[in-house]
């Protein structure tokens, strides 16, 4: 349900409502919040919450460091986690400077600015993620150690499958705060788990992904267990995919599937950087089902992007590159413009790979262009690239790639 700032302050005053805490995240996509009494709400809708941006990772230094939080009312959600006496909710938020412009670092609003420059064109994007993450025991100190939950296999059932119970109460949870899981069940590694959501518009896709992992490491919390969403926690392990499943809809009926999948095919190395944004990321493409070389295929898990079998409404392109450490609201900022690209273009997908990836020979694989191998890489082409200079404002790649 989306409310009205009107229905907002009635619920909170109804509902017994004690904390509200304004949600917003770093460039890269990790979730930071302040709390406010209802008494501030109102404040909070007319003129924004300051707080200090200088404390947040590439949100400027000491110099310039007020800014605004301007809390949105359609994203009202309770946290069933905490006291059912004095609940708490949180609304996502945007960012503003002092004197009302919009603060350019701020993802969420570039992605909101994507979503309307696409539907201003005629095309209308959905997205469904899948998210792995792994479960491992806390030592007697309650700090994380790489010791799995667990050790069974891909959809493994209990008793070899711990983590069970947990994604139920994950899914549960999840279910309380209106985002329904599709499917969920352990995967390849030890102590790894998967859940998956149907698609729905980029902003909530985005929201919802971060709710997830604030979610399940709070469950994981308080079951003794940390969760890892890192792309490789464990060396010889599968890495954590977050696979971004992607359509485009046209006002005029019209198919563009294809010409979207070529053109994120043509950005991929140039998006890599913001895809994959940590060292441990290029440490996990290449192997156990994660792509290494760019390219297309039909269900063909060893590829870039593969067309899942479906039908209809659920016809989609699945992009296997990203993992969980990516910023969900610049991911899909990034694929919508390049998705755009090839619409406009109308550009020819490259030549189907109906074929293994890692069990192909040298001479076949050299047809084909490779992922950036490193993060350095991956930021030299990102910070040469015109397409990223046009959708991403410099204070953003600079941060990325001069850390």
């Amino acid at each position: 349900m989306k409310y009205s700032k009107e229905e907002v302050l009635q619920y909170v005053q109804e509902e017994d409502v004690k904390f509200i805490r304004l949600a917003f995240c770093d460039v890269f996509g990790r979730q930071k919040n302040i709390s406010i009494l209802p008494q501030e709400l109102p404040r909070a809708f007319e003129y924004g919450i300051a707080f200090d941006a200088s404390a947040i990772k590439g949100f400027g230094d000491e110099t310039r460091s007020d800014l605004l939080l301007h809390p949105d009312a359609e994203t009202l959600m309770l946290l069933p986690w905490r006291p059912e006496h004095g609940k708490v909710v949180r609304m996502f938020s945007r960012i503003t400077y002092p004197d009302g412009r919009p603060f350019e670092c701020d993802t969420r609003s570039l992605l909101i600015k994507a979503v309307k420059k696409a539907e201003a064109e005629g095309y209308h994007f959905l997205f469904g993620v899948e998210q792995e993450f792994y479960l491992f025991k806390l030592d007697n100190n309650g700090n994380p150690t790489k010791d799995p939950y667990d050790y069974a296999g891909y959809m493994d059932i209990a008793p070899d499958d711990r983590g069970e119970n947990i994604r139920r109460e994950i899914c549960l949870t999840l279910e309380q705060m209106g985002i329904c899981p599709e499917s969920s069940h352990h995967e390849e590694g030890p102590g790894q788990n998967e859940i998956g959501f149907r698609y729905s518009d980029p902003i909530t896709a985005a929201d919802n992904a971060m709710t997830f992992q604030t979610v399940v490491r709070t469950v994981a919390n308080r079951n003794g267990l940390h969760a890892d969403f890192s792309a490789k926690p464990l060396e010889n392990q599968p890495g954590n995919g977050f696979h971004i499943n992607v359509s485009v809809k046209a006002d005029d009926g019209s198919d563009n599937l294809s010409y979207m999948i070529a053109g994120i095919l043509e950005m991929a190395d140039q998006m890599t950087a913001f895809m994959n944004p940590t060292e441990n990321s290029y440490k996990r493409l290449g192997v156990n089902k994660a792509p290494r070389y760019i390219s297309w295929s039909n269900e063909n898990r060893s590829q870039l992007v593969r067309i899942p079998a479906a039908v209809g409404e659920y016809r989609r392109a699945e992009f296997r590159s990203p993992d969980p450490t990516a910023n969900p609201y610049l991911a899909f900022t990034l694929m919508i413009y390049a998705g755009l690209y090839g619409i406009k273009n109308r550009l020819d997908l490259p030549k189907i790979a109906d074929f293994n990836m890692y069990k192909a020979d040298a001479q076949t694989l050299s047809g084909f262009k490779q992922l950036p191998h490193d993060l350095k890489a991956a930021c030299e082409i990102a910070s040469k690239s015109d397409f990223i200079r046009r959708h991403i404002p410099a204070a953003i790649v600079d941060f990325y790639c001069n850390r």
